[in-house]
């Protein structure tokens, strides 16, 4: 019986030992050092590409057909104007992509006043619904 018992112990210790010695130290302990080079590109993409998307939803917002469905609509653009600055990142990704799109549909024709209105009130809403959460 004690002779039985050996063998398992060796089976089971060499198993231990393929396993620990076939898998490779990487995917074991997953170690990655981020230099402040590495840290100091990924702040400024972030921050050029949240300028960028500010910009995108400034310049649909400043727009002649923007303003005057903003007006029509009652809406205070300062007020529109600083709660963007308070959306997170992704929030605002959303935002300045789905103004890109009407704003390239307007130009191309394929909105209407009324269209752009809608998406407008929408986009402003959201903006303002957003802020309210957070605060």
């Amino acid at each position: 019986m004690g002779s039985l018992l050996r063998q398992c112990l060796r089976m089971v210790t060499a198993c231990v030992l393929v396993t620990v010695f076939a898998v490779p130290p990487s995917l074991m302990a997953e170690a990655h050092v981020v230099s402040p080079a590495e840290l100091q590109q990924q702040a400024a993409a972030a921050s050029r590409s949240r300028q960028h998307n500010l910009d995108t939803l400034m310049t649909f917002l400043s727009s002649p057909a923007a303003q005057k469905q903003l007006q029509s609509a009652g809406v205070n653009h300062q007020q529109v104007k600083s709660a963007m600055a308070s959306l997170s990142d992704q929030e605002l990704a959303k935002l300045a992509n789905r103004a890109e799109k009407a704003q390239a549909d307007f130009a191309a024709g394929n909105l209407t006043d009324h269209d752009l209105l809608i998406i407008l009130i929408a986009v402003v809403a959201l903006v303002l619904i957003i802020v309210a959460v957070h605060h």
